[in-house]
């Protein structure tokens, strides 16, 4: 039910069934066993949902790279199969060195994610060295034909401008939130791994996925928390939908098939907008492979609950206990960043520049901002005068959005990119954005008297709409002191 402009989930979401599906079937064409495919077909998976690079060439780059990670991981784990000790120590490793690398970009992070789930997948299928030869082609097999969809039959991101990626905030040290989460998601493994061995000898891996996975794309102990929450929410329908649907097919190829590739669509709609459903999805499926591979019972689900919750006591307790970065200090840089892309877009309409790249960097900047946002305006937050706070932030950036884009099309429309009222207009915007991101400067900046919008401008209508909402911002963002932040 979520909006999707330009049904880009939903193409992503076909595409990616046409690139795992294309996975499975070359690795069957070629001979690979059942655990060779679902290492393609995971392989492919992977593949198509962590490479976000900006622009083909750059996420072709990337395609190519991950193997070059993956292959070492994988005959690692697979060599210390019999050392758990050396086994658990080396997965630490790997976890550590894997969110770490976020500090690269999105390049960093889908390496990253891809070497964990390297280690892990050898953990799932339980291999040894002697089967790394038919591993390795499988992987190859998956990367090479969801590849072979993304950019040559369906390569949709040739026809648009490039993504706009978001780098993750800098500084150094600790004071670097990739450092502090690298720690972080070390420490919540390591809780997990010990934890859930003492839950299962034989599936304690799913505390540690649970444990990595819920630090992907959250940087603020609120974010994890909720994430952890939403996980153990998915997992729980997900276990359900197992216990109705997968056990009683107890593995048969073709509706089990047809299944697994209805899972891998609500992976990729469900994800940019719903981490639960996303969830349900992948325990879902989890179901449907184990019955493929003939272990699945009713226990086995408990135990991948148990397990989930493990990994998330575990993830809750290093959010809460080491190195906190707190929600408020996030989101008072989230905000920052996109009020500066308000300012950005509003200095391009005064020059008549193109507005479109800035419409996109706010419209990511918004997601980011009501990701961090969330834990505040959960249903379950006690917090009443915060989450209010929230809400009312929330609601005037999304105006802000409105206006820019607003603005956009009447610029274009009139062509009144250098008319002097115009020009007025937006430097009276800037100004407003000054003030909220530096009072002491925007004191000293020239007074522009606010004015009614003429008729014959359409655009300064929406400036005029923009600059209310900065200035009704002001109360929200200074109801409560804010940490002192870098502009």
């Amino acid at each position: 039910m979520a909006p999707d402009p330009g049904r880009t989930r939903l193409r992503a979401a076909l595409r990616a069934v046409l690139g795992v599906g294309a996975a499975v079937t070359s690795s069957y064409l070629v001979g690979h066993t059942l655990p060779g495919a679902i290492v393609g077909g995971l392989a492919a998976l992977l593949a198509l949902f962590t490479v976000a690079d900006a622009g083909v060439r750059a996420q072709a780059v990337t395609t190519v790279l991950l193997p070059v990670v993956g292959a070492p991981v994988l005959a690692l784990a697979t060599a210390l199969h019999t050392v758990p000790w050396a086994r658990d120590a080396a997965f630490l490793a790997v976890v550590g060195a894997g969110v770490y690398a976020r500090r690269w970009g999105a390049r960093g992070n889908a390496l990253g994610i891809f070497a964990f789930m390297a280690f892990f997948m050898a953990q799932f299928l339980r291999a040894v060295p002697g089967q790394l030869p038919a591993l390795y082609a499988a992987m190859a097999t998956g990367l090479i034909a969801s590849a072979a969809v993304r950019f040559g039959a369906w390569c949709y991101e040739r026809r648009q401008p490039p993504p706009v990626v978001l780098t993750p905030p800098g500084g150094r040290g600790l004071a670097r939130v990739t450092t502090r989460q690298a720690v972080q998601a070390t420490l919540a493994c390591a809780f997990a791994l010990g934890a859930g061995q003492l839950v299962s000898q034989q599936r304690w891996y799913w505390a540690v996925v649970t444990a990595w996975w819920i630090f992907v794309n959250t940087s603020s102990r609120g974010e994890t928390l909720v994430r952890g929450f939403r996980r153990v929410l998915g997992t729980v329908t997900g276990i359900v939908a197992g216990l109705v649907v997968a056990v009683p097919l107890n593995g048969a190829p073709v509706p089990t098939l047809a299944l697994v590739a209805a899972c891998v669509f609500g992976i990729f709609y469900a994800a940019p907008v719903s981490y639960s459903w996303m969830m349900f999805a992948v325990t879902s499926m989890a179901g449907l492979l184990y019955g493929l591979l003939g272990v699945l019972t009713p226990d086995l689900l408990v135990l991948r609950l148990t397990e989930t919750g493990v990994g998330a006591l575990g993830a809750a307790l290093a959010v809460a206990l080491v190195l906190p970065v707190t929600t408020h200090a996030t989101t008072d840089a989230w905000i920052r960043r996109t009020l500066h892309a308000v300012r950005d877009a509003t200095v391009a309409a005064g020059s008549a520049q193109p507005l479109h790249p800035h419409i996109a960097r706010l419209d990511l900047l918004l997601g980011r901002v009501r990701l961090t946002l969330a834990p505040l305006v959960h249903p379950l937050s006690p917090l009443r005068a915060r989450k209010a706070r929230a809400r009312r932030v929330l609601a005037l950036l999304d105006d802000c959005a409105r206006q820019v884009r607003g603005l956009a099309g009447a610029v274009a429309e009139h062509a009144a990119g250098h008319d002097e009222v115009l020009v007025a207009a937006c430097a009276r915007v800037e100004t407003a954005v000054l003030r909220l991101l530096a009072p002491h400067e925007a004191a000293d900046a020239a007074h522009h008297p606010a004015g009614a919008p003429a008729v014959d401008h359409p655009a300064l209508v929406h400036l005029h709409g923009l600059e209310a909402a900065l200035r009704e911002l002001h109360a929200p963002l200074n109801a409560a002191p804010r940490p002192a932040l870098a502009a």
